[in-house]
């Protein structure tokens, strides 16, 4: 390619940005996960293999444990120490806190962690009010129902929380799912000693039969219920006090100023959390605008197919478009070492029923045998030009000079054709107003994974996007495997630039800015061989998706102006810019949200939704094939396509994007070739010799229906 496009390097650290970038969200998404919808939570509590120990269910709800020694106390009478669990609520808390400072009293709260970070003005507000802050797990797992390691992140999270969030820490701990001493058993009784050794003071609470007179530690949520619960126990005679269990105890409040490092540890949770749940929330709308956008293009493409193939039925034998093209063409053939697959290419060319051609080679500098084996075929129709390597669009230009005919038919040196596929091409530029025709482009190597999967995206894609595209009548791309062209528009609009590496999409959109119309004839069908490594595909891909970002920021004033260029443009760009940009770049989260759903969400529900979109999917798949005269057996590949090969799309299309960003340039990179094409269409052939009744023979015209044309070219 020209050299202008290799001058600076591609764009390498924004790979490792991506890495670390998908690592956050990965650990955003997992702390949010784990934290809201509480995965793995032990929400229930194991049964009590053993009962609590007699020195615990002896004594009051407020235990000190070292090592084997159990000390506990209780309220003194008259007491009253109101212990609230869970939350803060946005709804219950402030109603709480209104009536306990109604009421001149003070609580302890054992929030869980993943609440004070949702809810770090409630947090700050219960410190302000003169109340207490205990702790409590993080997510509300049942810490005698986690491992030991589980236990200690739960309750250091909700420390982090708390240092984070209001700046203090604290030293009093309620196990969650617990409540009077005689709950402290079995595999609670394990997790309390362990959180004792770091030492956390153990609040667990009377029996709600208890008299307050008598001194208590009463038990509540953050609820409705709590609310009128307490309200009615702030009623109750013979209570001197409502207090915090430190006040109650006659000790120092339990909520001390944290440490710098833990803070700062804090405030990272703080945001890691913060950004989860952000996170959470952005991808369920971009899940949402993804899903109306996949059904929008779904309908689009099925509708305006559909109207397509209506159109082609409707058509009449003597209508103006279907006007016989029978004079000479000349082929243009640019060749860049295409040794493997050069002479199936001229071959297929030179059996072609279309008889009047000159077929031009272009030679791009060649440094195998490609030369030697044009100038070997023995037909006065075939002509070698040489050149120095200046690129696919500078080959082109060349053959263009030597091209004699009005009709130019352009072809890839990897491309084998059909014997009609160029008469079938050639036939829609009857008309006056037509410039180009784009071909009917079909994989050859479609066996593996890979051949089939390209197989399947290029059915589709030149199948049912180019019926669409023909309907509105914005064709954006004639591709170079197979193009017919006439002269006149080419020289018109100064032949093939180098400004972009899509040149195929870049002259198209010059050709419809310049007034041309521009057709699909889906029966002139052109053989072609797909990369047969995930390599070359990645490398090829990302030069068509960056070429044609190149040639729509190019064209991009089309939008504004009139008539026809300005139609096409409207359409087009703006169908290239939701579906093929944007819809790309946002479609991971359909998968990503896919994997959080099925580890925090309802597994099934998430499964039969993503079955749904995979439906769909095979369903357009199969209709493209249908459409296009294929097989319905490859369909088996398309839940393994959405899985691996569109994934790999994605992330061509995010280099690209970046490149186009960062004004990188790109090098054109062949791909290497086997020659697969040409064995590909004698096994094609083979077969179709054995059922010749059911091919459709060529009308008079061209089987080409055209769309809305009105008058001649302006």
């Amino acid at each position: 390619m020209a050299g202008r496009h290799a001058q600076r390097r591609q764009p390498r650290a924004h790979w490792f940005l991506l890495t670390v970038v998908l690592t956050l969200i990965a650990t955003t998404l997992l702390l949010e996960g784990w934290s809201t919808h509480q995965v793995f939570a032990a929400d229930a509590r194991r049964p009590c293999t053993q009962p609590a120990p007699r020195a615990v269910t002896g004594g009051g709800p407020v235990l000190r444990i070292s090592g084997d020694t159990v000390r506990s106390a209780a309220m003194p009478p008259r007491t009253v120490a109101l212990t609230y669990d869970g939350g803060p609520d946005p709804e219950w808390t402030p109603r709480l806190l209104d009536l306990l400072s109604e009421h001149h009293a003070h609580a302890t709260f054992f929030p869980s962690g993943a609440q004070v970070i949702r809810h770090p003005d409630l947090i700050r507000r219960i410190l302000a009010e003169g109340h207490e802050i205990g702790a409590s797990t993080y997510s509300g797992a049942a810490l005698g129902s986690v491992s030991a390691a589980r236990a200690s992140m739960e309750v250091s999270f909700t420390r982090a929380a708390l240092a984070g969030t209001a700046g203090v820490t604290t030293g009093l701990l309620r196990l969650p799912r617990t409540t009077t001493v005689h709950t402290l058993c079995g595999a609670d009784w394990r997790a309390a000693r362990r959180a004792a050794a770091d030492g956390y003071l153990l609040i667990a609470a009377d029996s709600p039969h208890r008299r307050p007179a008598l001194g208590a530690v009463r038990q509540f949520g953050q609820t409705k219920e709590a609310y009128l619960r307490t309200a009615t126990l702030l009623q109750a005679p013979h209570v001197d006090e409502f207090t915090t269990v430190s006040a109650g105890l006659g000790k120092l409040p339990a909520n001390d100023p944290a440490s710098t490092t833990g803070r700062w540890r804090g405030t990272w949770l703080f945001w890691f959390a913060t950004a989860g749940h952000t996170l959470v929330t952005a991808m369920t709308w971009v899940l949402g605008i993804t899903g109306v956008l996949g059904l929008v293009r779904v309908l689009l493409l099925v509708s305006f197919s559909r109207a397509h193939v209506r159109r082609l039925r409707r058509s009449r034998p003597g209508a103006p478009w279907l006007r016989r093209a029978g004079g000479p063409v000349s082929v243009l053939v640019p060749a860049h070492n295409e040794e493997a697959g050069i002479s199936a290419t001229l071959h297929s060319l030179l059996a072609s029923t279309h008889t009047t051609l000159q077929v031009i080679v272009i030679d791009d500098g060649s440094t195998d045998s490609t030369a030697e084996i044009v100038a070997a075929v023995p037909d006065p129709r075939v002509t070698l030009v040489r050149q120095r390597n200046a690129g696919k669009a500078a080959a082109l230009n060349t053959g263009l000079a030597h091209a004699h005919h009005d009709i130019v038919v352009m072809v890839d040196g990897d491309t084998v054709f059909e014997p009609d596929a160029i008469e079938r091409l050639v036939q829609p530029l009857a008309h006056p107003v037509i410039g180009a025709v784009s071909g009917n482009v079909k994989v050859a190597n479609r066996t593996g994974l890979l051949g089939r999967w390209q197989h399947l995206e290029y059915v589709t894609g030149c199948n049912l996007d180019m019926r669409m595209f023909e309907v509105l009548e914005c064709m954006p791309t004639v591709p170079g495997a197979i193009g017919a062209f006439r002269r006149e528009a080419l020289m018109g609009v100064g032949g093939v630039s180098d400004d972009t590496l899509a040149e195929d999409t870049d002259l198209t959109m010059a050709l419809w800015r310049a007034g041309w119309k521009v057709v699909h004839e889906e029966h002139a069908i052109a053989w072609t061989e797909a990369p047969h490594s995930v390599s070359q595909l990645w490398r090829q891909r990302y030069r068509w998706c960056y070429g044609t970002l190149q040639a729509m920021w190019k064209h991009r004033r089309a939008v504004t102006e009139v008539g026809s260029a300005g139609r096409f443009a409207r359409r087009a760009l703006t169908y290239l810019t939701v579906f093929q940009v944007l819809l790309p770049l946002l479609a991971p989260v359909v998968d990503v949200f896919a994997v959080y759903g099925v580890l925090f969400y309802d597994p099934v529900r998430v499964l039969a939704v993503w079955l749904g979109f995979l439906a769909l999917q095979a369903g357009l798949t199969g209709y493209a094939l249908r459409l296009d005269g294929e097989r319905l057996g490859t369909l088996w590949v398309v839940p393994l396509q959405s899985l691996v090969y569109r994934q790999l799309l994605y992330l061509v299309v995010f280099q690209s994007v970046v490149t186009a960003l960062m004004g990188a340039g790109l090098q054109w990179r062949r791909t290497q070739r086997s020659g697969l094409a040409g064995q590909r269409l004698m096994a094609h052939h083979a077969q179709a010799s054995a059922a010749s009744d059911d091919q459709p023979p060529l009308p008079r015209g061209s089987s080409h229906a055209a769309p809305r044309l009105k008058g001649r070219r302006t």
